[in-house]
């Protein structure tokens, strides 16, 4: 009996998978994630009526496109805090500080990004009661509001993201350097953009500042790709990790 069943342990120890198949699941949950955020691209074209038309909360029409847009909105909040919750694991080895720093900045980003989607959804909610023409000015406001928790949460926060998990990924050589190199130049230009908003230099939606937020989604955006097809690269904190799971093995 002895004989028969040390066999079967090890071939079922062998058949567990190779220690780093656990390492591009999370390189492969991350990236996924990481492409999810980009779904709420469509409301650029979806809200453009409740964005453009000061007088929206009065008019007539439908209010379906402002309420998926909220849900794409909802969707990318939510993947945006599991690329931190997915990466995490792996990154805190490198800095736990900074790692922790960007789940943080993440779910701060993801809170905005609800706090934006509620403003709209308000004036949704005031517009189907019939409000009247009283109610501009409060439509207006919650217009003013949404933009505000845009501009500090989907514009501002990414450029804290970038620059955290940049800078862990380019110490830790997880991924080529170009990327997190790329990261810090869109954080760089993003930032600018978001003063120049601040300061009425130019608007929120304009081509300035369309312009200067290519580079961050273009990080974002190859993150997620290379995570998906590649995964992590060789690393000594994931050696760490290998060696951790041969001796659980």
């Amino acid at each position: 009996m002895t004989t028969t069943i040390q066999p079967t342990r090890a071939k079922t120890n062998a058949t567990k998978g190779v220690p780093m198949d656990s390492l591009r699941k999370t390189a492969l949950v991350a990236g996924v994630l990481y492409v999810i955020t980009f779904v709420s691209i469509p409301t650029l074209v979806l809200y453009g009526p409740v964005l453009g038309d000061p007088n929206y909360i009065v008019g007539p029409g439908p209010d379906t496109a402002v309420i998926i847009g909220a849900i794409l909105e909802v969707i990318v909040a939510l993947a945006g805090v599991g690329t931190a919750v997915a990466l995490y694991p792996v990154v805190k080895r490198q800095n736990e500080g900074v790692a922790l720093g960007f789940v943080g900045s993440r779910t701060l980003e993801g809170a905005a990004i609800v706090a934006g989607v509620v403003s709209l959804l308000s004036l949704v909610t005031l517009r189907q009661a019939g409000a009247g023409a009283n109610a501009a000015a409060t439509g207006q406001a919650l217009v003013a509001q949404y933009n505000w928790f845009f501009l500090l949460g989907q514009s501002l926060m990414p450029v804290l993201n970038a620059l955290l998990l940049g800078s862990l990924l380019y110490r830790s050589r997880l991924v080529p350097r170009v990327l997190p190199v790329v990261a810090f130049i869109g954080a760089t230009l993003l930032l600018v953009s978001d003063v120049a908003v601040l300061f009425g230099l130019w608007d929120r939606i304009s081509a300035p500042s369309g312009l200067l937020a290519i580079p961050i989604a273009l990080w974002e955006f190859s993150l997620g790709v290379y995570l998906i097809v590649k995964g992590f690269k060789p690393s000594p904190i994931t050696a760490g990790m290998t060696a951790s799971s041969t001796r659980v093995a």
